[in-house]
């Protein structure tokens, strides 16, 4: 191949033509990468045989199966742009995800087809095809082959992927042919690599980090339908994996499987593990022997932080030597003053130094929202790409995430942020999981904080050695310590496996699950919140109008 960078991912897939090394492993078939470009040929004919009128738009709505990988690279082929429906999407929301993105076309399969019916789809019944139909092959065998009217450029868009909508309705972030082939031509891997996928193809970590790099490499493909935590070191070990992306808590599933005295042989030369806490990050490393590599990058692509050596897992890391990149206070659009910190290593200055991060040279990045202008205008202020994560600088340069505008909390005339305290509660023994978020103060129009916990299995919570921990933690703020204490057995997240705090925030203290609380914040002592004072709460709430944070 050449040594030149390619431009499209249509080029990347065209270049692999004659290669005859093996590109992907699935259940027990492999196909060369000549295999899957003569595979995505016949998509791309019969994409664009059936292409009518509108956005040339595929919605792909499909697990981890070859398909998906034939269709991305038919599409690239053809000109089309593909949806990456998110299967664990239900209902209304379901189908305006697809409408929002005008998809002319929906692929998906049996398994897959109830969930699209008596939707309000924008798309014909006709229109909605099954990949795993003898119809299927008759349609791709009919294709002619025709060539797009010219080929694809690196502006032209190629992939619409929606945002996690941890805070508020997904938004589906564009994606060229150029942005993607420029994550192809990051060269994670090499030729003799085996990236293990495991991660839903309709989100860009599963893209940017194996199908794009395996592309551009020819690396091969281990393909999982599903992740499966209790399936994951047998199948790294049957494929040769070589390195493995997650995100969210998928390392803490990993972990929560039985140890075995063999975990640490195996193929693995690195894990990627965004968004995962340190703890598990750390485990992980000492039981499966490889080193695991955090950093950040947001689905929009626009702000990149990579792991900084010798500093602490729970950093994000820092900017590429291009970007200037800066915590903002959103109000004065000052930057924020560095993070000052003990000789413990703990945050002392939590209120001036946590801000937004921000980026101020990295508009070109950005490629905004598809059918979304006033969210894209968001984003892009006064020339800023305003990253909606909350961060704190140190005086190395070194970020940490603090968590998101909508993690904002305000007590007692006082801002601050979740994710300090999230990291001070997950040092307390048998949490398996933290999420902290500002519920309503029934006395003023302001916040109480609100813990939910997931205990390690086989552990009881026990508000009273939790109490005596927060009053050992120096550097827990005075309005930091939760009011109300929710344990659930599961924290839950979103499709692609990060914490969501938006179902906790609508629940507040309205659940069947034990709340414990402090009747008077102001004094120690916890005790389970009973129905007559939830039903109280609820009222004295209601009355004051006080807005929940969504």
């Amino acid at each position: 191949m050449s040594t030149e960078p390619f431009q499209t991912v249509a080029e990347l897939v065209e270049a692999r033509a004659n290669d005859t090394n093996p590109a992907l492993k699935f259940e027990g078939r492999v196909w060369t990468w000549a295999e899957v470009v003569a595979e995505s040929r016949r998509r791309a004919a019969m994409l664009e045989e059936s292409r009518v009128d509108g956005p040339f738009h595929i919605g792909v709505l499909l697990d981890n199966v070859p398909e998906y990988v034939f269709l991305l690279a038919g599409a690239a082929l053809a000109g089309a742009v593909v949806v990456g429906i998110n299967p664990t999407r239900r209902g209304g929301e379901l189908a305006r995800d697809i409408r929002h993105t005008d998809c002319q076309l929906i692929v998906t399969d049996s398994e897959h087809r109830p969930l699209l019916e008596d939707l309000d789809l924008g798309v014909s019944p006709e229109r909605i095809w099954e990949s795993d139909q003898p119809d299927w092959e008759s349609s791709l065998r009919d294709a002619s082959g025709a060539d797009p009217a010219e080929s694809p450029r690196p502006g032209d868009l190629y992939l619409l992927l929606f945002t996690s909508g941890s805070s508020g309705a997904p938004k589906a972030v564009r994606m060229t042919q150029g942005r993607a082939a420029r994550a192809a031509n990051s060269m994670l891997c090499t030729q003799h690599d085996v990236p293990y996928c495991a991660m839903p193809l309709f989100h860009g970590n599963a893209l940017n980090a194996n199908l794009f790099p395996a592309l551009s490499s020819g690396a091969t493909i281990a393909l999982r339908r599903r992740f499966s935590a209790s399936s994951f070191l047998d199948d790294v070990r049957e494929h040769g994996g070589t390195y493995f992306s997650s995100i969210g808590r998928v390392l803490n599933y990993i972990l929560a499987t039985p140890e075995r005295p063999d975990d640490a042989d195996n193929p693995l030369k690195f894990v990627l593990g965004p968004e995962s806490s340190a703890a598990d990050m750390i485990e992980f490393e000492r039981r499966f022997g490889c080193p695991v590599f955090s950093g950040y990058g947001s689905s929009e692509n626009a702000i990149i932080l990579t792991p900084a050596p010798n500093v602490s897992k729970s950093a994000l890391g820092v900017a590429l030597e291009d970007q200037d990149i800066a915590v903002v206070n959103a109000d004065t659009e000052a930057e924020c003053p560095p993070a000052r910190f003990d000789a413990d290593g703990r945050l002392t200055n939590a209120s001036e130094a946590i801000g937004e991060l921000v980026g101020r040279n990295v508009a070109d990045n950005f490629e905004g929202y598809y059918n979304n202008e006033d969210a894209a205008a968001e984003r892009m202020r006064n020339g800023w790409y305003w990253s909606g994560d909350l961060a704190y600088r140190d005086t190395d340069g070194v970020f940490w995430f603090a968590g998101r505008t909508a993690d904002w909390i305000r007590v007692d005339g006082e801002n601050f942020s979740s994710a300090p305290i999230e990291r001070i509660l997950a040092r307390f023994p048998g949490i398996e999981g933290i999420a902290v978020y500002g519920v309503p103060d029934e006395r003023n129009a302001e916040d109480q904080v609100m813990a939910c916990i997931e205990p390690s299995r086989s552990v009881e919570f026990d508000p009273a050695s939790f109490e005596t921990f927060l009053g050992d933690q120096a550097d827990l703020g005075t309005k930091w310590a939760p009011r109300f204490i929710r344990v659930m057995s599961s924290l839950p997240t979103t499709g692609t496996n990060k914490i969501d705090k938006k179902p906790l925030r609508a629940d507040a203290w309205s659940t069947d699950d034990d709340v414990w609380w402090r009747a008077d914040p102001r004094r120690s002592g916890y005790r389970l919140l009973t129905d007559a004072e939830t039903a109280d709460i609820n009222r004295t709430v209601e009355a004051s109008g006080h807005v929940r944070n969504p």
